[in-house]
């Protein structure tokens, strides 16, 4: 886990151990989360505040803008979010609540990480979807593509969030694991060198429609990022992931 050579928070590189676990293919998407919250009456964070956090592509800044929530996540005037987008501006405490109900939780930095890199089938990935940000001209991942922060010129087709499946598929069959949305995990951040979380801000990963190459990096199986868990942004969204139990081994006859 870890990277010796990524940002300062992602080193020094080390070994985990990730017991057993099912993870959660996509990211909950607008339909699923629509669905929870009807049948549950549900009201995120966003909706209790009256907003949340929207990155203005024309000024480069990030401001809070009143009615923006999961259902517009732009804002009260914007266009609904479509349901097969995965759901954003969810707080950790939204996302912890989702995946209880659907009963699991959030998966921790390590199994994330674990399964992006191919649960040590691929040896240690730089990207969760193979070395290279395209293919035959083809973007593999949605990201910010252009003069970050002003000019996002939509090359990977996509200016804000993709339709979940799209892109980011790793050769196990999981989507999204790279760009497209930073998903919450259940850790409280910490630096690698560092015994104590400091229960202030939980770790993201996966990176985002908002990362570039040049800033954040943070599509890498190894980025990290982190924010306060009643914060809803944007380009935040989540997966769940499931405990299972081993059987035990059958006894030599």
């Amino acid at each position: 886990m870890g990277s010796n050579v990524g940002m300062p928070d992602e080193r020094p590189a080390h070994i985990v151990r990730v017991e057993t676990f099912r993870l959660d293919r996509s990211p909950v998407t607008v339909g699923d989360f629509a669905r929870f919250a009807k049948e549950t009456g549900y009201s995120t964070s966003a909706e209790k505040f009256g907003n949340s956090g929207v990155f203005d592509m024309h000024r480069g800044e990030w401001r809070m803008v009143d009615g923006a929530n999961w259902r517009h996540p732009l804002g009260k005037d914007a266009s609904s979010a479509p349901n097969d987008h995965p759901v954003t501006q969810v707080s950790w405490f939204d996302a912890d609540t989702y995946c209880r109900h659907a009963g699991g939780r959030l998966p921790t930095e390590a199994e994330f990480e674990y399964a992006a890199k191919g649960a040590g089938q691929y040896g240690n990935p730089v990207y969760a979807f193979g070395e290279h940000v395209t293919h035959d001209g083809e973007f593999l991942v949605n990201i910010f593509t252009g003069h970050f922060p002003f000019e996002n010129d939509g090359a990977d087709g996509y200016t804000y969030t993709a339709p979940v499946g799209k892109t980011g598929i790793t050769p196990l069959g999981l989507t999204d694991m790279a760009g497209n949305v930073w998903e919450w995990s259940n850790d409280w951040y910490r630096p690698y060198v560092s015994s104590r979380a400091s229960h202030e801000e939980k770790s993201l990963r996966g990176g985002s429609f908002l990362c570039d190459e040049k800033v954040c990096h943070g599509y890498r199986t190894t980025a990290r990022s982190h924010a306060s868990p009643e914060t809803s942004l944007v380009h935040v969204g989540f997966r769940c992931a499931y405990d299972l139990k081993q059987e035990p081994l059958p006894e030599a006859p």
